[in-house]
């Protein structure tokens, strides 16, 4: 049985009332989507599970509040948000074993294609795809992590398992290839 409230009516009916139907349908509309985004950024598939599980655990308990009044009904780049900071967290933890478990995993997974490096991909203002597909991998992840994640410089570092500076570096990198390309 689908729910036909909107997602904002499903977030409401969570916060005020605990209203685990809401919860339900919430998890089933966006769990899949956020489960795949995530895959993109880490292949290790317990930690991706757990990711998922914390994101919505958090929603279930409270402890994220969604906030319509700021003008953010979007509830998928809500739901983002809080998984891309909890991939984060995630991965800083595991220390490197999972940065080394990580690069393994994204070896053996290589050929494929995240849904952010498709869509990155398709874009067809310009000549903004050619320069994108033109830039190395390193300094594609960065603009990924940084621009498209919105996460900080101390959070791709993480995510991407470099230094801090090494994120900056491939930035300013990224953006001057980009300049040049489409100049």
């Amino acid at each position: 049985m689908s729910d036909t409230r909107s997602d904002g009516e499903l977030l409401r009916a969570i916060a005020a009332d605990a209203d685990r139907h809401a919860f339900e349908e919430l998890y089933r509309r966006y769990a899949p989507w956020l489960r795949a985004r995530l895959r993109g950024r880490c292949a290790d598939l317990g930690v991706v599970d757990d990711v998922v599980q914390e994101t919505f655990l958090a929603v279930w308990r409270g402890k994220a509040r969604h906030r319509e009044e700021a003008g953010s009904a979007d509830a998928a780049g809500w739901l983002w948000r809080i998984a891309s900071r909890r991939l984060v967290d995630a991965l800083r933890g595991d220390g490197a074993r999972g940065r080394l478990r990580q690069a393994l995993a994204r070896l053996r997974h290589r050929d494929e294609a995240s849904a952010e490096e498709r869509v990155l991909a398709g874009v067809e203002h310009g000549d903004l795809a050619g320069a994108l597909v033109r830039l190395s991998p390193e300094l594609r992840a960065v603009l990924q992590a940084t621009v498209i994640d919105g996460l900080t410089t101390r959070e791709a570092a993480v995510l991407l398992g470099i230094p801090p500076g090494t994120v900056k570096t491939r930035a300013m990198r990224a953006r001057k290839q980009l300049r040049e390309a489409l100049a």
